[in-house]
């Protein structure tokens, strides 16, 4: 299997370090406009090699993207402290209207993953450029939420955070939306299992760790600038996904077809991701209020979308 990175800044070179250890990929290609960096980082990783199982890391163009399963696209202008996502929506746009066609023309069976910010936006964007079906054009939308909510959740409540079940839905920004309503530690709604546990489960609680994953970003930004630990993780699991025909439900940003009332809009819902993108969107049961923050997160992007002339 050939993956090719496009990015190799912080985040792209945590992705591709997480990808090369995984052993998910036989080939790993690594692009960016800096092409003395993408050499650094290839020959970094490279020298890596004999610890691993057999990989080939090396530096390209968007030429050789060729043969590529998956194209990871992490390029794009960094988010700056203070800033938003959506404050980044008109600088990568005009970037991704330069790479996505080039990508497509040498990788146009690949599947494009998007990460770079704001990424239901420029899934949207990847979407209209590539002339792909939707379901080859996925981004990596709350999947890094939802691993922060159930981090987060398992931290507050003293267990294992692969024991919490939960989701993060919409944005994958402002108006995201935790939908505490379907999540659970173990089977149980959180409820529960905080009353058997003698710990008190009140609004503030949910309130506090829900503003923890919102600003999750903003206070790692303020303290190092970057976030590409985590995200780097996610874009391992999504790709072992999809390689490995997993059928595993996960919140990546996928076009919206009427789900709940939302059209032509890219965001994130539980969907299946397996080898051929993503096979299906589910519809969890949103409690009222949920489903008004879900609608309005679209309502939000629509806008973004729309200011830039989507």
């Amino acid at each position: 299997m050939k993956i090719a990175m496009v990015g190799v800044g912080a985040v792209g070179a945590s992705a591709a370090y997480a990808l090369m250890i995984s052993g998910l990929a036989a080939e790993i290609v690594l692009i960016d406009v800096n092409e003395r960096k993408a050499e650094g980082e290839a020959m970094d990783l490279m020298h890596g090699a004999p610890f691993v199982r057999p990989v080939t890391i090396r530096s390209g163009a968007y030429a050789d993207c060729v043969g590529a399963r998956i194209v990871v696209i992490t390029a794009g202008s960094a988010q700056r402290p203070g800033e938003t996502r959506l404050d980044l929506v008109k600088r990568n746009a005009d970037i991704f209207g330069q790479m996505i066609p080039q990508i497509v023309a040498a990788a146009p069976d690949a599947i494009l993953l998007i990460v770079s910010n704001p990424v239901d936006i420029l899934t949207y964007v990847s979407l209209k450029l590539s002339g792909l079906p939707a379901s080859r054009v996925i981004g990596s939308g709350t999947v890094l939420d939802t691993a922060r909510l159930r981090a987060l959740v398992g931290q507050r409540l003293s267990v294992d955070p692969r024991s919490v079940h939960g989701y993060v839905i919409g944005e994958h920004g402002d108006s995201e939306v935790v939908v505490w309503s379907r999540a659970t530690v173990a089977g149980l709604p959180v409820e529960d299992f905080c009353h058997q546990r003698g710990i008190e489960y009140s609004p503030a609680l949910r309130a506090d760790i829900s503003t923890q994953v919102r600003r999750a970003a903003y206070e790692i930004i303020a303290r190092k600038g970057a976030t590409y630990y985590a995200i780097g993780l996610g874009i391992r699991h999504i790709v072992e996904a999809i390689l490995r025909d997993e059928n595993t439900i996960l919140t990546v940003s996928t076009l919206m077809t009427g789900q709940f009332g939302m059209q032509d809009v890219c965001l994130s819902l539980p969907s299946i991701v397996d080898l051929s993108g993503v096979e299906g969107v589910l519809l969890p049961d949103l409690s009222p209020d949920e489903l008004i923050a879900l609608q309005r997160s679209a309502t939000v992007l629509r806008e973004v979308a729309a200011s830039v002339g989507l």
